[in-house]
């Protein structure tokens, strides 16, 4: 247990491993991590308890978890205090004391408050709460070692649940006490941010977020395309493909199955190069450059310098981080807005990631599609995104007008990852992409081989033709991935990368998949997260948009080049 963000989760890998899964908190859509640690050649369910900032007060999913799992009975609780945030770290520790659980208590992120000037006496903090108390730093080393240690002691030996504290006590006042004679410091303790603190100010802040942004931007696209066009492409397209294509011919006379594993839609070859050879290259230069951002900490002070723009649609600075999320994934970008102040906030999120936000399999599909086409039609496609989510925070904003609540954001370190957590950081995202990306994407990909080879999908086709054909002025085959987009975002978009498009008609395309409806997965998480009604409701005007404005562009584009 900890507050957010003290590296409750960098501990707890360390104890469990890879091996872990995430569950849902029964009844609710708070999400904990689950392993397996090993104590004296005895296996102990280890549960990451998301982190909270007060139990006694809760007021939201995460917090009453936190309670509902105090109350479960645990054999003992390893809390993580926080030394950069000392007194919140404390304050929540009594309040966890009240349980009468054994408790060991790491005290992390000294190597942080040592770079501040801090020192902190361990043994004073012990003294005056009676729990073994160590110092530890997540990355690892001896220290967490010592933890472990104490922590087999707690459970097979029995531990303390430290001094009681009579319940009228002001916890507060104890907690200043603690820290009064447990800290000195040698140098002023927030030196080191008002060094930074020209970030979060609106000059240079701004120019500076822009910068980093397009950097990002850049990278994204300069990395993704370079491991396509060097690694992947030439690997699949001159290796692989030829391969599977002859051993398929080899193997079966039917054209039937031939057109199934290897045509227009062919399960082996369409079902390997779209989810790794075109989009695995910008989802991996993505997640590396996403969580440099997270990392380096400079993703929390985006968040406070956006704080004044957000506001001006009702919502606080804090929104840009389920925003961000989207661009990976929309689904726990959805559920990341359970942290926001309210309903109405958290509505407006959704409704702004499921609309304008692409996912990351999405965004490589937009790059593969219109890099080699035109950079500004690609640079048009995400301007089009911003000033989408705009317009719909500030309707969101009219439709329901309330007063934006007053947030309070904790700012980390900022300074440069550590290059193992950050490398395995990023894996973890790739292998989530594969498993919850790439594989749904090759089944959708086997099935729409079958519906492809055996008309189902021209006679549909053929029903969208004046949707299709009429008004968005595209060719009747593009009808197909707006079919199969449904199930997967990024299938709205592939299939015209092999069609002879007009950069109009790729830019037009690539909006109508931007604005189309969200996948199968997101419509659910939002039905989950809010109602049915809210699901359908997104889904009706995501569609309804798309085809609208996918017209409109269509239309003005052609009014406009009739004068060039």
């Amino acid at each position: 247990m900890g507050l957010p963000n003290v590296g409750k989760s960098a501990i707890f890998n360390r104890f469990t491993g890879l091996d872990v899964m995430v569950s849902n908190y029964t009844g609710t859509t708070v999400e904990y991590t689950e392993g397996t640690m090993t104590i004296e050649k005895t296996p102990y369910t280890l549960i990451d308890v998301p982190g909270v900032y007060d139990i006694e007060h809760s007021v939201d999913d995460a917090e009453q978890v936190a309670i509902n799992m105090l109350k479960n009975n645990p054999d003992g609780i390893v809390f993580v205090l926080d030394a950069l945030n000392l007194e919140s770290s404390i304050h929540l520790l009594i309040q966890v004391m009240q349980y009468d659980i054994p408790i060991v208590v790491a005290l992390n992120r000294n190597d942080l408050s040592d770079n501040r000037g801090m020192r902190i006496d361990h043994r004073e903090i012990q003294s005056r709460l009676g729990l073994p108390v160590i110092p530890t730093i997540a990355l690892g080393g001896d220290s967490l070692e010592l933890l472990k240690y104490q922590v087999g002691e707690m459970v097979t030996r029995g531990g303390s649940s430290g001094k009681r504290f009579p319940e009228t006590v002001d916890k507060w006042k104890i907690t200043e006490k603690i820290v009064e004679n447990a800290v000195r410091h040698s140098v002023d303790p927030f030196s080191e941010d008002a060094k930074f603190s020209f970030l979060v100010k609106p000059w240079p802040g701004l120019p500076i977020a822009l910068l980093v942004l397009v950097v990002m931007f850049a990278f994204v696209i300069g990395a993704g395309m370079g491991l396509r066009q060097y690694v992947l492409l030439p690997l699949f397209g001159g290796w692989i493909f030829p391969y599977i294509e002859t051993l398929v011919m080899a193997m079966t006379d039917s054209t039937m199955a031939q057109n199934i594993l290897i045509g227009d839609y062919g399960f082996l070859i369409k079902g390997i190069e779209w989810p790794f050879a075109l989009v695995l290259p910008y989802v991996i230069s993505f997640y590396i450059m996403m969580s440099f951002l997270e990392d380096s900490g400079y993703l929390p002070r985006l968040a406070v310098l956006l704080d004044g723009v957000f506001k001006k649609i009702g919502l606080t600075g804090s929104s840009i981080i389920p925003l961000m999320l989207g661009y990976g994934c929309g689904i726990p970008a959805i559920m990341s807005t359970r942290s926001l102040p309210s309903k109405k906030a958290r509505l407006s999120i959704a409704v702004m990631v499921s609309f304008a936000v692409p996912c990351v399999s999405q965004t490589g599909a937009f790059i593969a599609l219109l890099v080699e086409h035109s950079l500004l039609a690609l640079i048009g496609v995400f301007l089009m995104s911003i000033l989408a989510m705009v317009a719909v925070g500030f309707v969101m904003d009219k439709i329901k007008k309330e007063a934006v609540p007053f947030t309070l954001m904790e700012l980390p370190e900022l300074l440069v990852p550590k290059p193992r957590i950050f490398g395995k950081k990023v894996y973890m995202r790739i292998r989530h992409y594969v498993k919850d990306g790439a594989v749904p994407m090759i089944i959708a990909i086997f099935f729409t081989a079958f519906l492809y080879e055996f008309g189902v999908l021209n006679v549909l086709g053929r029903g969208l033709a004046p949707i299709v054909s009429g008004w968005l002025r595209l060719p009747e085959e593009a009808a197909t991935p707006l079919i199969i987009g449904v199930v997967r975002r990024e299938l709205t978009v592939l299939p015209l990368i092999e069609m002879e498009l007009s950069t109009l008609q790729f830019f037009t395309g690539a909006l109508v998949a931007l604005f189309y409806v969200p996948c199968i997965a997101m419509i659910a998480t939002l039905a989950k997260e809010f109602n049915a009604r809210t699901a359908i409701g997104v889904f009706v005007f995501t569609t309804v948009s798309a085809i609208v404005l996918g017209g409109l562009v269509a239309r003005i584009g052609e009014f406009v080049l009739t004068f060039f």
